[in-house]
C-alpha cells in the first residue's frame, strides 16, 4: 500500500476507486437487491457522477437519496463523495410531504428515489419543484428516469479532477420542522486500520449493516468505515433476530453495530435457536443511539465476549465517549469517558461547571474543524452553543475517574430504539381532532425500546373518554404520521399543566410514568 496513494484518495472522496484498483473482485456489497464488487461499485459511481454532472449537478450542490438498504444507495454515497456533492439521505418512514419538504429544504437538484416506498417518493417532487433530475430504483415511478438504464450510458472509469462531496442528515427539534446538520468544511474520513478496537482489515473483515443506510450512526459506522476501509458489506433490508445471527454465521461477519432493542429481541430468542448459529468470527460489536439496562449488556457480554463497545456521540459531532466491555463491567451502566481529544463539560442552569457526582447539562466542545450549523436556521444554531460548546439537552454526572453517566434529557426529544421522535409533531396532529381542546405527548418507560410514545389528553368539554375514542384518535394519528412517531397508547387527563406562557409543562406529565424509574 503506497500511504501517498490513500492520502489522495482519503483527500478526494476515491477511497472506494483505490480498494476498486487493489481488490477489484472482492465483494463491497451483499443484498437481497443485488451485490457489488468493489470494481462494479466504483464504476457505477463513477457512471452516477457523470449523470448528475450532465445535467449541470456537481461542487456545492445537492442531491436527496429516499431509498431502502440497498446498493444504489452506497452507488450514491460513493459518487457523491467523489464529486463534491452534498448528500442528503431522508427517512424512508417518513410521508411524502414530509420527504418533499427535506427534498426542497436541502436545496437538492436530484433525488433517486425507491419505487417500493410508494406514496412517499410519488408526492414527493410536488413539494420540491426545484428538480433538475429525478432517479427511480427498484422499479417505476410516474416522472422519474430508470436509475439503472440512465447510468448505463456512461463510462466507468474514474472520473478527472475528484472533489471530496459531503453528507447532510436532518435531525428535528422539538418544535417545528427537521433541520439540515450542516458542515460548510468538508472533512475527510481515513481508512479504519491500525490498533483501534474497530481495526479493519480488507478483503478480509466483513461488517453486517443491521439499521437503516439514512441513519447516522448506521451509516457512519456500518457503511462508511468498513468501505472506506476495504472490507466488504452485508445488507439487511429489515432487522430481525434470529436472520441477524444467521448472516453472522454465514458471512463469517467480523463487525456490526447495533441498538438496545436489539439486544433485548436476540437474548429472546429460544436457546435452541441461539446455539445453531456460530459467532465465533465476530471482532466488534459496537451500539450507541439509546440507553441499554444494565442487565441486558451484562447478557450480551457473556454471549458474545468482551468485544462490546459503547459510543455516546451526536450527529452534530463532538462528545467522543466510548467504553468496552471489561472497562464497563468494573464501571455498569456508564457510556465511558472521552479521549484526550475530546472536551466536554457538564453545566447547571447559570453556566456553571457541576462537581463530581452531581447531575448537569452535557456540553460538547465543538470540533475547530468541520463545526456543524443547521442548515438555514441560525436561531436554532446560535441556541445550541454556548460559546465553543454546544448541548443536545442530554443530563448526566462524571463520576470520581471521570466516566460520564446518563440520567435523562432537559430535551423534550423521545428516543424509542434508537430511534428521535419529537413530541411537538404529534401533539400538533392531535391537536387537530374535534374532541381534543390539549395534548401533551411523553416518552415512558419501555423495557424493550427504552421509550415508548405516549399522548396525555384533555378533551373537549362535554366529551368522555371512551375505548372508541381511543382507538380513533390513535388511528388519527397513524394516517398523519409516520409509524415510528405515533403513540402506542392514550391516556386522560382533566386539564394539561402550562406555564404563564402558555407552554406545555412536559417534564410534570411525563414524571409520574417515570417515578418507580
Amino acid at each position: 500500500m503506497s500511504a501517498e496513494e490513500i492520502a489522495v484518495a482519503t483527500q478526494t472522496g476515491m477511497l472506494v476507486a483505490y480498494h476498486a484498483k487493489h481488490q477489484p473482485d472482492i465483494r463491497a456489497i451483499v443484498s437481497q437487491y443485488g451485490d457489488r464488487t468493489f470494481a462494479e461499485l466504483n464504476a457505477n459511481a463513477n457512471r452516477l457522477s457523470r449523470l448528475l454532472a450532465d445535467h449541470g449537478i456537481g461542487d456545492g450542490d445537492a442531491v436527496a437519496v429516499v431509498t431502502k438498504n440497498r446498493p444504489e444507495f452506497i452507488e450514491a454515497l460513493c459518487a457523491t463523495t467523489r464529486s463534491g456533492i452534498r448528500m442528503t439521505p431522508i427517512n424512508f418512514h417518513l410521508k411524502g410531504e414530509e420527504v418533499g419538504y427535506i427534498i426542497d429544504n436541502c436545496e437538492a437538484k436530484a433525488v433517486i428515489a425507491d419505487a417500493n416506498l410508494g406514496e412517499p417518493v410519488m408526492q414527493a417532487p410536488q413539494w420540491a419543484p426545484n428538480l433538475k433530475l429525478k432517479l427511480a430504483v427498484g422499479g417505476t415511478i410516474a416522472g422519474y428516469d430508470n436509475y439503472a438504464e440512465a447510468i448505463t450510458e456512461y463510462d466507468g472509469a474514474d472520473i478527472e479532477n475528484p472533489v471530496l462531496g459531503n453528507n447532510m442528515l436532518y435531525t428535528s427539534g422539538t418544535t417545528g420542522r427537521p433541520k439540515g446538520v450542516y458542515r460548510k468544511e468538508r472533512a475527510p474520513i481515513p481508512p479504519q486500520w491500525g490498533d483501534g478496537p474497530s481495526a479493519y482489515t480488507p478483503g478480509v473483515d466483513r461488517e453486517l449493516l443491521t439499521g437503516p443506510c439514512y441513519h447516522a450512526a448506521p451509516l457512519l459506522i456500518n457503511i462508511v468505515q468498513p468501505l472506506w476501509s476495504g472490507v466488504g458489506i452485508v445488507m439487511m433490508d429489515r432487522w430481525d433476530a434470529e436472520e441477524t445471527l444467521h448472516l453472522i454465521d454465514a458471512y463469517d461477519i467480523t463487525h456490526t453495530h447495533m441498538v438496545a432493542t436489539m439486544f433485548h429481541r436476540l437474548l429472546d430468542l429460544p436457546d435452541e435457536v441461539k446455539q445453531k448459529y456460530d459467532m465465533s468470527s465476530m471482532k466488534f460489536l459496537i451500539h450507541g443511539a439509546a440507553p441499554t439496562p444494565v442487565h441486558v449488556k451484562q447478557a450480551m457480554i457473556e454471549w458474545f465476549g468482551p468485544i462490546i463497545w459503547e459510543y455516546y456521540a451526536a450527529t452534530e459531532g463532538g462528545g467522543g465517549f466510548l467504553v468496552g466491555a471489561e472497562e464497563w463491567l468494573a464501571k455498569p451502566g456508564t457510556v465511558g469517558k472521552p479521549g484526550p481529544e475530546f472536551d466536554n463539560k457538564i453545566l447547571d442552569d447559570d453556566g456553571n461547571e457541576v462537581g463530581i457526582g452531581e447531575v448537569g447539562t452535557i456540553y460538547m466542545r465543538a470540533p475547530d474543524t468541520g463545526r456543524f450549523e443547521y442548515f438555514k436556521d441560525q436561531d436554532k444554531t446560535g441556541s445550541s452553543y454556548r460559546g465553543d460548546y454546544f448541548t443536545l439537552g442530554d443530563m448526566g454526572y462524571f463520576d470520581e475517574d471521570g466516566y460520564l453517566f446518563l440520567t435523562g434529557r432537559s430535551a423534550e426529544l423521545i428516543i424509542s430504539g434508537g430511534v428521535n421522535i419529537y413530541p411537538q409533531e404529534v401533539d400538533s396532529e392531535l391537536h387537530k381532532h374535534p374532541a381534543v381542546f390539549d395534548v401533551c405527548t411523553i416518552g415512558v418507560p419501555n423495557d424493550e425500546w427504552g421509550e415508548e410514545v405516549k399522548s396525555v389528553v384533555q378533551l373537549e368539554e362535554g366529551i368522555e373518554p371512551s375505548e372508541v375514542l381511543t382507538e380513533e384518535l390513535l388511528q388519527w394519528a397513524r394516517d398523519r404520521l409516520a409509524n415510528f412517531k405515533c403513540p402506542r397508547s392514550i391516556d386522560y387527563a382533566n386539564v394539561l399543566p402550562r406555564s404563564e406562557a402558555g407552554k406545555i409543562q412536559r417534564k410534570l406529565v411525563r414524571a409520574p410514568y417515570w417515578e418507580a424509574q
